[in-house]
């Protein structure tokens, strides 16, 4: 009876050593909503390097009319945009419309609304968009894929 009971215990104590803790969900979902609002207040400031912050060093975007991206394309892209000048360039904060988070991803399904200015001219665009964030080495949530669909055009950027 005692082998038995120790041989259950045995058993009892590999499962609860091979089964994963149960991840906070909320906490990724708020920390990855932060990075989003963080990649805003950085694009709205023109801060190249803030906004590349976001993006995992393996990225690939997809985006109408362009080839995939690597971070270094993105990135070389926002630098050059966010660098005209007499281009002013205003996201409002993401429309975060559901993310699901499994394990050390997450599935986040958003629209962004873009005012862009140049001269007199004056245009909004609204970008639906679905982002994949996986949690880097040191635990901070980065955009690994995404993808992006303009539903309006924006006339100033065309």
């Amino acid at each position: 009876m005692i082998r038995w009971l120790l041989a259950i215990a045995v058993v009892l104590a590999g499962v609860g050593a091979v089964t994963p803790a149960r991840a906070d969900v909320d906490s990724d979902k708020a920390a990855i909503t932060k990075r989003l609002q963080r990649w805003t207040v950085a694009f709205n400031a023109r801060d190249a390097a803030g906004v590349c912050d976001v993006f995992a060093p393996d990225l690939v975007s997809t985006v109408p009319d362009a080839l995939d991206g690597s971070r270094d394309a993105v990135c070389g892209k926002l630098s050059a945009v966010l660098a005209k000048p007499g281009l002013q360039l205003h996201y409002d904060s993401p429309d975060i419309r559901e993310i699901i988070v499994s394990g050390d991803i997450a599935v986040v399904r958003l629209f962004w609304t873009l005012t862009a200015q140049k001269g007199g001219a004056s245009s909004v665009s609204t970008e639906a968009g679905m982002d994949i964030f996986k949690r880097q080495p040191d635990g901070k949530w980065s955009i690994a894929r995404f993808i992006s669909f303009s539903a309006t055009p924006n006339k100033v950027l065309e």
